[in-house]
């Protein structure tokens, strides 16, 4: 049992007292995977399999680790995932992750969280409905309220089937709503799959936001994501929630940081637990990481002081690890960890 009281110490306690203590189909619905939860699980396992090369007498005595993301400095290289529904985890929902990015399936509106953040730093993330003129004017209440960024995500054309999900039935409480998508009339399973790489040329035309694409996996969609002009892509699975058996995160972020050739910003989520884990990621070209699950552990815990917890440990343990890597300034925007994998892919640039 981990009390309220408990000091924790790492993010697998935030996730062992999520499972005790939340309901047990919300605790299904954020921990479930498709199929088998094979990818799910290899985003984790894929992490423990890269190992660093530490150089030692280094001066460490100062670190920065503040970075820009599409030009906004963040005090740390980790942002939120949009990750759905959070009043399943605490009462006030997107309101106590404000700070991160927000989500068409949020059971907070665009409204609250804009008023519950007016300084944050706000990314909305999109799925394009059949009915498009209710996705143009999510699109359009975004900017007005001044979300700085607009997140397509490209990897749900259909939900995939998540079995834990199917055998609870799993529904919102009556009290929940979608609240982003009241007024708008759309019924059960509204998504449109018959979307393409033409639609961001479709998006462009509605906002002057950034666009970044979510869910993007191979160099082949890299190199399309940059030639359609979007200004950062999200190197996802979708938490293993998806097409189970893809590809690892952090496996297939070598291949599109490669692709862009320095284009656009490349991010990553899935399977990030330590702060060892965000340097290998920033190691291999990523540009900052998003956390799910962990958000929603922390949520679970204490609300947003649970989140900030989270965060605060994430943080250190990203400074320890750099710091004892041996190595903590930024090169051409990269950070330089000297991880086993790093080493391979930037061989001309260290000789």
């Amino acid at each position: 049992l981990l009390p309220r009281t408990m000091s924790m110490v790492c993010l697998s306690d935030f996730e062992a007292y999520a499972k005790k203590y939340l309901p047990k189909i919300a605790w299904d619905y954020f921990a479930a995977g498709a199929d088998d939860c094979s990818t799910r699980d290899e985003n984790i396992l894929a992490y423990k399999r890269i190992r660093f090369r530490p150089h030692m007498l280094r001066d460490v005595s100062v670190m920065d680790i503040r970075t820009k993301i599409l030009g906004s400095e963040i005090s740390f290289p980790v942002g939120i995932a949009p990750t759905g529904f959070h009043q399943l985890a605490w009462p006030d929902g997107e309101k106590s992750t404000a700070r991160g990015t927000l989500l068409t399936y949020s059971t907070c509106s665009l409204e609250e969280i804009s008023e519950a953040a007016p300084g944050g730093l706000r990314w909305f993330q999109l799925y394009i409905h059949r009915n498009r003129a209710a996705s143009q004017q999510l699109v359009q209440r975004a900017e007005a309220l001044g979300f700085q960024a607009l997140i397509l995500t490209a990897d749900l054309p259909y939900t995939g089937k998540r079995r834990d999900d199917v055998r609870n039935g799993f529904r919102l409480p009556p009290h929940m709503k979608v609240k982003n998508l009241e007024g708008y009339g759309l019924p059960p399973n509204s998504l449109d799959p018959s979307v393409t790489w033409n639609d961001i040329y479709w998006l462009r035309s509605l906002t002057r936001l950034p666009i970044i694409i979510k869910g993007i996996l191979t160099r082949e969609d890299a190199e399309l994501a940059v030639k359609h002009g979007v200004q950062g892509i999200i190197v996802s699975n979708h938490g293993g929630r998806q097409l189970d058996e893809g590809p690892a995160t952090i496996d297939a972020l070598v291949e599109v940081v490669e692709a862009v050739r320095g284009r656009v910003e490349v991010y990553v989520d899935g399977g990030i637990r330590k702060g060892s884990d965000v340097l290998k990621a920033l190691a291999l070209g990523a540009k900052c990481v998003f956390i799910g699950r962990p958000a929603l552990w922390g949520l679970a815990y204490k609300g947003e002081e649970g989140l900030q917890e989270v965060l605060r440990i994430l943080q250190d343990e990203f400074r320890l690890s750099m710091a004892l890597a041996g190595e903590y300034f930024v090169c051409n925007g990269c950070y330089r960890c000297f991880c086993m994998q790093a080493c391979k892919i930037r061989s001309v640039m260290d000789r």
